[in-house]
């Protein structure tokens, strides 16, 4: 089952069905009992102190406090007055447990700090929407100094300050280092600045039925067995010409790595056959690469196409000034085709066709929608579906994670390292999904499966390597990568 991705509104929709259900309760109890299971395995026999503001992430830290101290934990809560009616009723039932809470203020935070080594952040939930007020903000002062001196922060949902549909980080939030976060994840515990003030993100995900999550969903993060199951199965007599041939249209100038790299990605992803086509002569990174210099591009293209059609293309990279109209000639070939680089260009929007894979970075996707590279990054979720919108078939919206906008939705990817960010990685990707096109798989089952493979290639290489990575050193380990999704899904190479 795949994890999914809520925006504020979609997890009240969730919250407004099992209201309706008569199961908030129910819920909100499943909840705290959760993040008392991920507190107690990760922090045994710890005391533990936990903020619970007036709202039903309150209530998640009142429930979570009384499991915690069924499991033999020292708990003590600092509460604001209780505004949900869910949040008071588990107020009292703390109490009858033995527990009254004492008043939240910045001083109880601080003077207590001594005696704990675990802090519970339960002050603000996905309802919140900035600017925090001046006693919150005072508030989340004190945890971040609290956190200063050696005490561990652990989040329930998100952490406090955050707008949980935004990657950025409005102003004082608290930075946790550990958000336990409920029913799925928020856009906010994914991207960019917001997701490094969570530290590591947890999911505890709640027994609700799968058609209310798939409904409300702003997107999905398949698991590695779904992504395994999408891959293309090689029949024992296959051969070079029954795996697809692509072929790679870029290399310019200064940029001709570019083009190998791409055809070094489609190789190790399984292509039988790839044959670069440039215009300036593109360096031969493995003999199993074949080059084609043409100093007219175009009519070198026709001719070709004419002997023989091929399986997919990959189209850009290092292209250079002719690009536009080489991306709008090969195009019209309506060839299943990943565009990057050179051949993202705004002018192309609506040229395409269904097995187009567009796969802009987020200074190029700027680009293309007209608008500030920040307010891409800021929510990469709502780039992605507008370039979708514009370009058709399939956007990869490069990053950490990367986002695949389709016809029917969103989908994030999961994985990668922080190596990864150096030059040439991209062209890899694109060479890796063009590879998966070229064997047979739709435009987003390449896309799904070529991001998977990739950022898996990229922590093996990062395990191997360390930090500082190259792309070939990523292309390197797309076989052990692919054997590794293979076995997630339990599946055998050979059918």
């Amino acid at each position: 089952m795949p994890e999914f991705v809520f925006s504020p509104e979609g997890v009240g929709a969730v919250d407004a069905r099992l209201d309706g259900a008569q199961l908030l309760d129910q819920a909100m109890e499943e909840a705290g009992r959760a993040v008392a299971d991920v507190l107690h395995a990760r922090f045994p026999q710890s005391r533990v102190q936990l903020l619970a503001g007036g709202g039903a992430n309150g209530g998640d830290a009142l429930v979570a406090a009384r499991h915690l101290m069924a499991l033999g934990h020292g708990v003590e809560v600092l509460a604001a007055p209780p505004t949900h009616p869910l949040t008071r009723l588990n107020w009292q039932r703390l109490a009858a447990f033995g527990l009254q809470p004492e008043p939240l203020t910045r001083q109880a935070v601080t003077r207590r700090a001594a005696e704990v080594s675990v802090l519970v952040d339960g002050l603000l939930g996905t309802g919140f929407q900035p600017p925090l007020r001046a006693e919150q903000a005072e508030i989340v002062e004190a945890v971040n100094a609290v956190r200063e001196q050696g005490v561990q922060v652990v989040a329930i949902d998100l952490p406090s300050g955050l707008d949980a549909a935004s990657a950025a980080v409005p102003g004082p939030a608290v930075h946790a280092d550990l958000t336990v976060t409920l029913m799925g994840f928020k856009p906010a515990l994914l991207f960019g600045p917001a997701a490094r003030q969570a530290g590591e993100v947890r999911l505890a995900p709640l027994r609700v039925p799968s058609a209310w999550l798939a409904a409300e969903a702003l997107a999905v993060r398949p698991t590695d067995a779904e992504i395994a199951a999408l891959l293309p199965i090689r029949p024992a007599d296959a051969h070079k010409g029954t795996a697809g041939h692509v072929w790679v249209i870029g290399g310019a100038p200064g940029t001709v790595g570019a083009a190998a790299l791409a055809g070094l990605g489609a190789l190790r992803a399984g292509a039988g056959l790839v044959t670069v086509y440039s215009s300036v002569q593109v360096p031969l990174v493995t003999p199993e690469l074949m080059v084609r210099q043409h100093d007219a591009l175009d009519r070198a293209l026709e001719a070709a196409l004419a002997r023989s059609r091929p399986d997919a293309l990959c189209v850009g990279m290092g292209l250079g000034p002719d690009a536009a109209a080489l991306t709008r000639q090969v195009l019209a070939w309506e060839v299943p085709a990943v565009l990057d680089a050179d051949a993202l260009q705004p002018e192309l929007a609506g040229k395409g066709h269904a097995a187009c894979v567009w796969t802009p970075h987020p200074g190029e996707a700027a680009r293309l929608l007209g608008v500030a590279t920040g307010e891409v990054t800021r929510d990469p979720l709502a780039a992605a579906r507008t370039l979708q919108e514009r370009f058709g078939g399939v956007v990869v919206l490069k990053g950490g994670p990367s986002v695949i906008a389709h016809a029917q939705g969103l989908s994030v990817s999961r994985g990668g390292h922080p190596g990864m960010a150096s030059a040439g990685l991209g062209d890899t990707l694109s060479g890796v999904i063009a590879a998966l096109l070229g064997q047979g798989l739709g435009a987003l089952e390449a896309a799904l499966v070529g991001v998977r493979l990739h950022a898996r290639a990229g922590e093996r290489a990062g395990a191997r390597q360390g930090y500082g990575l190259i792309a070939s050193d990523v292309s390197a380990e797309l076989g052990g990568a692919w054997l590794d999704l293979w076995a997630a899904a339990g599946k055998a190479m050979l059918s």
